[in-house]
């Protein structure tokens, strides 16, 4: 030991001891054990390894801004589901009333498993791999887990906007090409398609320009290159605001998240000029309370939290990993949180004024087509002239008046009424129409835009809108497969992100054949729900139960600067894994109970039709499902029967001036055996010490230090300012 140190002065000192071990440590040089004489696992120092490790953890990519990260956050939660899933539940769900579940369950489940994930991984500054690695070694399968989900959800996700994509350069013409039917000519006479003229002008365009969908999963029909090359672009896109990591996609998030909140409430201004908006609306927020108490309602809530969040994708855990320790994650979770509720209700708002704009414009055409009727009726002495009350004008015949001509012949020819096939022309009935998903983006939505001034304009806004919205989730999709890839195995960014996107758009080109949109709805169906409902309730009793909720607290108050609040406490150790659990079961039921099928376009019908999928899809859909879950008891039997080192062994230990650095992301729970480094082998200290050493007055026993609450395994010299990406 150098003879100007610390310890050695002591030793030629009449003085009485008066500090502890770790206090004389904290002013030594450090000294790390692989270079060192005590190398407990008996590893040859690689220099050239130690050095890229350390310089990876203080290299490690930052945010320019807390706002860039707010916005990368917000971008990343707020999806395409926020715009066409929300609104159609408030609508199934009893409009306003459905606003009361979602929100509890925000505060409750939500709320909650965002906080943790946000802190975890600002705490830990790795991906989902090394967090949950860290945490727990077994359920280390949690972060493959989570990359094998993104995948999944990254392949069909990015055809949807690929599907944007097409829609928004058709966008640049006038009339909409799907305002009218095509005309195609049959010798010498026009007529009207016969598909489009069966179903509607935008329904034809969907179906039959855009996707070109073949009657049946079964049926490839072979690559649709519209929708292939659409599919490039999309890929390109995220390829280009992925390459530098969150040096690139931080930069696109300032526009890709903010530019969907001004078309939305452009939006909703015009929206609230339409005629029939408020009627929109008010059918909307009418609240039926009954649907509270309906078991169904509260699932599909709490399913619309979890995905709206993004919880169990990784992609929260990899951009918090690129925080500051010190940052306040707590105020993070709670805006990000409420953004999305409040966005969610902002889009639904937006939705239901071009619904109630919609519902008049085909209300008003239900009325004209039905007045025809009866008119040729009056003419042909079927219905006689005196059923018609006389203030009523067929020339400017209204929507109240034509009720009222309804219930009178209703009443009067009773027995017949149905043979003269009018319909009740309510409005009520057009508002009740439940659109959602693809339905609501590409078929109602566009359709009313066509009766819009300006329409092209319109429908331009807001494809960029679904464009930016569907670029923003996906960063935040691959930063879940990229981070803890990229962390773990310590690939080159740029080319690992090339190479994933090259792989995902091969493996996508299933997703643009013919029948491609049924593939889309069995991925989006299955490959997700139950896998990551899974994830979720592993990762909250590895922190709650196996690291311990009073330990993970305790760092959130040395990391934080202050204590979070006990409500915390609970819903981590007892509410939400409850409440996960009766979600995953209830999840279970309903595949079980709900046939696996799909809704098929069948084109000489022109109508949609239920089909159950065949024995090779439902094998497809099966394996989707065992995959995502596939690393969770894997690793862990690889790990609990030792077939695959976890690193329980080794301990590394360095201190530098007051602070220590100890890597023990792999260290078994008791283990907590304290080391103290030397330079000289006789004063390594014996394994099986013969005398207690004397701390000073006061001081506590080497057992009693070791218990001390703080840090990752209780050992007390771990300070919380330690930066864990030098663990």
């Amino acid at each position: 030991m150098p003879k100007n140190s610390k310890v050695t002065q002591r030793e030629h000192s009449s003085e009485h001891v008066t500090e502890s071990v770790a206090d004389l440590l904290a002013h030594e040089e450090p000294v790390d054990y692989k270079r060192s004489i005590l190398n407990v696992t008996g590893e040859t120092w690689d220099k050239q390894k130690d050095g890229e490790e350390e310089l990876d953890a203080e290299n490690r990519p930052a945010w320019n801004s807390k706002l860039q990260y707010i916005l990368a956050q917000i971008g990343y939660c707020v999806g395409l589901g926020n715009v066409w899933r929300f609104p159609y539940l408030c609508q199934k769900n009893g409009g306003g009333a459905y606003l009361v579940p979602y929100l509890v369950l925000l505060i409750i489940i939500g709320l909650p498993l965002f906080f943790l994930e946000l802190a975890v991984g600002q705490r830990i500054r790795r991906g989902s791999i090394g967090v949950w690695n860290y945490i727990c070694p077994r359920l280390g399968g949690i972060g493959y887990a989570s990359c094998l989900v993104c995948f999944f959800v990254g392949l069909y996700y990015n055809v949807i906007i690929g599907w944007s994509i097409f829609y928004f350069f058709k966008s640049f013409q006038y009339p909409l090409p799907w305002s009218e039917c095509p005309i195609v000519k049959n010798g010498s006479v026009a007529i009207v398609e016969t598909e489009c003229e069966r179903s509607s002008a935008t329904t034809y365009f969907w179906y039959r320009e855009t996707l070109d969908i073949s009657n049946s999963i079964s049926e490839s029909g072979g690559l649709n290159w519209k929708m292939t090359l659409c599919l490039l672009v999309a890929w390109s896109l995220v390829g280009l605001a992925m390459i530098k990591g969150i040096q690139s996609s931080g930069k696109v998030m300032y526009f890709s998240s903010l530019f969907p909140y001004v078309v939305l409430v452009c939006f909703l201004v015009r929206g609230l000029l339409l005629r029939g908006a408020v009627d929109g609306i008010m059918h909307m927020f009418t609240p039926k309370l009954d649907k509270m108490l309906d078991p169904q309602v509260w699932r599909e809530a709490a399913t619309q939290v979890f995905f709206a969040l993004g919880l169990g994708f990784g992609g929260v855990i990899a951009f918090s990993s690129y925080n500051k320790q010190d940052n306040n994650c707590h105020f993070d979770a709670t805006l990000v949180s409420f953004i999305n509720f409040f966005t969610s209700v902002l889009a639904t708002l937006v939705v239901f004024a071009v619904l109630g704009f919609k519902a008049n414009i085909m209300n008003e055409k239900c009325v004209v087509e039905n007045a025809e009727k009866i008119l040729g009726y009056l003419n042909t002495n079927v219905l006689s002239h005196d059923l018609i009350p006389p203030h009523v004008n067929f020339s400017h015949l209204t929507a109240k008046d034509y009720n009222e001509m309804y219930r009178v012949i209703m009443t009067v020819k009773e027995g017949h009424f149905k043979e003269l096939g009018l319909d009740a022309c309510l409005l009520e009935d057009e508002l009740n129409k439940s659109v959602q998903g693809t339905g609501l983006a590409f078929i109602a939505f566009t359709e009313a835009m066509t009766h819009f001034p300006a329409s092209p304009f319109w429908s331009v806004m807001f494809f960029l809108m679904l464009i930016n919205l569907g670029l923003g989730s996906m960063i935040g999709t691959m930063s879940g497969i990229t981070t803890p890839i990229i962390d773990t195995f310590k690939v080159r960014k740029e080319v690992f992100t090339v190479g994933c996107c090259i792989f995902a758009f091969v493996v996508g080109l299933i997703f643009v054949q013919r029948s491609g949109n049924y593939f889309v709805t069995m991925f989006d169906d299955y490959s997700a729900t139950l896998p990551l409902t899974v994830v979720v309730i592993l990762e909250n009793i590895a922190v709650a139960w196996i690291y311990g909720t009073k330990k993970f607290m305790q760092e959130l108050t040395e990391m934080l600067g202050f204590r979070p609040y006990q409500f915390y406490y609970y819903t981590w150790k007892y509410v939400s894994p409850i409440c996960m659990a009766v979600l995953m079961t209830a999840s279970i039921i309903q595949l079980g109970v709900s046939p696996p099928g799909y809704s098929a376009w069948i084109r000489e019908e022109a109508a949609e039709k239920f089909l159950f999928y065949p024995t090779w899809a439902m094998a497809i859909l099966i394996s989707l499902i065992i995959l995502a879950s596939l690393p969770l008891p894997l690793v862990f039997i690889l790990r609990q029967f030792h077939l695959v080192s976890d690193g329980s062994n080794t301990l590394s230990v360095t201190y530098k001036k007051g602070r220590m650095m100890k890597d023990i992301s792999n260290l078994e729970d008791n283990d907590e055996t304290r080391f103290i480094l030397s330079k000289v082998p006789s004063e390594t200290p014996s394994p099986m010490p013969t005398h207690r050493s004397y701390l000073g007055p006061g001081s506590n026993s080497p057992m009693e230090m070791s218990s001390a609450p703080n840090g990752r395994y209780g050992s007390g010299y771990l300070l919380a300012s330690t930066p864990e990406s030098e663990l």
